[in-house]
């Protein structure tokens, strides 16, 4: 059986390019995880690092959320399948609280702020926010699987 290729099908480059964005978030995130996680002291070199790191995983995370909700392709997912909508505006919904869960980490982590509470805040404020965004992920990806899969004809 060979399938023909459809202008209205989700583009496999643009949900390959998406899937690419998470491993890429993933990344971000281990080594957010790593640099907490080391044994030695905070010193203000090191709260300056995982900063800078909060901040470049932040810029990321705010750019994939804008090109998801303009790029259309969660979009694309609701024109095909209306049933899908309740899922994506969910996906979509998560957004501001997970940028805003971001700024209160780098809140905690004050500029100059090397005290342990503030470490041991961050380290277990950073390891919820990764399990809210690696949820976050889950359920974007099952969104867009199941317009891919219905797309295909692969539904059961």
């Amino acid at each position: 059986m060979h399938m023909m290729y459809s202008p209205d099908r989700i583009d496999p480059v643009i949900l390959g390019h998406i899937l690419g964005q998470h491993r890429e978030l993933h990344a971000h995130l281990l080594a957010v995880r790593a640099a907490l996680a080391e044994d030695e002291p905070p010193d203000a070199q090191r709260v300056g690092a995982v900063r800078t790191m909060l901040t470049g995983l932040r810029d990321y995370l705010k750019a994939h959320f804008e090109q998801e909700e303009r790029g259309g392709f969660m979009e694309e997912s609701i024109a095909r399948m209306p049933r899908l909508s309740s899922a994506v505006q969910q996906v979509m919904a998560d957004h501001p609280s997970l940028l805003a869960e971001l700024d209160t980490l780098l809140e905690t982590l004050a500029m100059c702020d090397t005290s342990l509470e503030a470490w041991d805040e961050a380290t277990h404020g950073f390891a919820a926010f990764a399990d809210h965004l690696i949820a976050h992920e889950r359920n974007e990806n099952a969104v867009v699987q199941e317009g891919y899969n219905e797309d295909l004809d692969l539904a059961d």
